[in-house]
């Protein structure tokens, strides 16, 4: 539910401009739910006879949801929070809002707060459109002489008039979301908590939803973005949060902060492979006559490489073992990305680019040189097959490695070499 929170705290001139400050800010859960109705209970008995409820100490089937998180927001900034599911986004967000209260650590909040958490959770369904708005607009603080002010603005934001007087019941999800966001952010708060929330409605509204925020920021709000989506919180934040697992991995400028998120997103928590892949030697019984022995990434002066850059040059190097004489090989490589739902990214064959090469019998390295990496940060497995016609020689399944980037790459599907330049007529 959407829910206003208005806390005032003495401040230093120096400090004006903080608009909030949290402090090694810990929250912590209970897995079970009798465990956690019974910790709840202890909690309260030690509360009203004054004993202390040791807060920065795990009970059995206790979890940090947060822990030890530190930060500051001032007036007019748009700081991101990015992160994975269960990273401690949205408990951060209900302990600024005032919805549940830290462990340990303090936060303080100086202003009127809108949590646009879940859009349109405290509509009622029987109620019509317009008497929601009332409902919601008073609840965020405004009086009803202003919510009839700025009524008509709501309904002409959220794109709903021909609804206004129909049960919110009647509505889509993406209107009420619309309505949701159009009450929150006409009521003018002094800090906007969004989650989420940007992805409602097509394209013409979410430029709108973007267009309003750059004038409350122009107008000093300061807002807290949580979002799943590194490109949303690039085009909107200059500094960011990173949680994982409750804990702040890094913070700073959103460039580097998103470059760090990608690379841990794009790995998850397998263990990166590097170097070379040695394949065993085949008997000569059961070799087909050309066999791989090892398959790794070098760089330009031929150093080995344990993973890649994004926009970098590098060489896939196949090392094989011939033992016969192949005028017209082909090599295949099929790969596959690993970090998100096994998609095929590309395919490539020697002889779709016309490349006839030809193999002596003894050992040769067949190198296929890539000007520029074009994969994003991220986890690959690579299937390599050497043929000859229908005639194949050798496969080797799962050839892994690893993408890194050393600049913001985002949601491109892949990396596109560019150069730029201005030409006056």
């Amino acid at each position: 539910m959407t829910n206003l929170i208005e806390k005032q705290i003495t401040t230093y001139p120096e400090e004006t401009e903080v608009v909030i400050s949290a402090q090694n800010v810990s929250k912590k859960f209970c897995r079970n739910l009798k465990s956690s109705l019974f910790y709840g209970l202890q909690d309260i008995a030690l509360e009203l006879t004054g004993g202390n409820r040791k807060s920065d100490i795990l009970r059995a089937k206790e979890f940090w949801a947060l822990h030890n998180v530190s930060f500051k927001l001032k007036r007019g900034e748009a700081l991101g929070l990015v992160g994975s599911n269960g990273s401690g986004k949205s408990t951060l967000l209900r302990i600024i809002s005032g919805l549940i209260k830290p462990d340990t650590g303090t936060i303080k909040v100086r202003g009127r707060i809108a949590p646009l958490i879940a859009l349109g959770a405290g509509f009622n369904p029987i109620l019509t459109g317009r008497e929601n708005i009332y409902a919601n607009m008073s609840i965020l603080g405004l009086s009803t002489t202003e919510i009839e002010e700025k009524f008509q603005e709501v309904v002409d934001f959220a794109g709903i008039a021909d609804a206004i007087d129909a049960p919110v019941q009647t509505y889509s999800s993406g209107m009420a979301a619309r309505l949701g966001f159009a009450c929150a952010v006409h009521i003018e708060p002094d800090i906007l908590l969004i989650d989420e929330v940007l992805a409602v409605g097509d394209i013409s509204f979410r430029m709108k939803c973007y267009q309003r925020l750059a004038k409350l920021r122009e107008q000093g709000t300061a807002f807290i973005l949580v979002s799943h989506n590194p490109h949303v919180v690039l085009n909107v934040c200059e500094s960011s949060i990173y949680l994982k697992k409750g804990n702040l991995i890094t913070a700073g400028d959103t460039t580097s902060v998103i470059r760090k998120y990608e690379e841990d997103l794009g790995l998850g928590d397998t263990e990166a492979p590097s170097g070379v892949m040695y394949l065993p030697e085949k008997p000569k019984t059961q070799s087909l006559g050309i066999d791989v022995v090892s398959l790794c990434f070098k760089d330009e002066q031929g150093n080995i490489l344990d993973t890649l850059i994004s926009g970098e040059s590098a060489y896939l190097c196949i090392e094989c073992s011939a033992h016969l004489k192949v005028e017209n090989i082909n090599i295949g490589i099929l790969i596959t990305a690993l970090s998100g739902q096994n998609e095929r990214i590309l395919y490539i064959t020697s002889s779709s680019d016309n490349e006839f090469l030809e193999i002596h019998p003894g050992k040769a390295e067949i190198q296929m040189q890539m000007p520029y990496c074009c994969l994003l940060p991220g986890l690959y497995s690579a299937k390599i097959y050497v043929k000859e016609g229908i005639r194949s020689f050798d496969i080797v399944e799962s050839f892994r490695f690893v993408v890194r980037a050393n600049k913001i790459i985002s949601q491109s599907l892949f990396y596109q070499p560019r150069s730029w330049k201005v030409i006056n007529k």
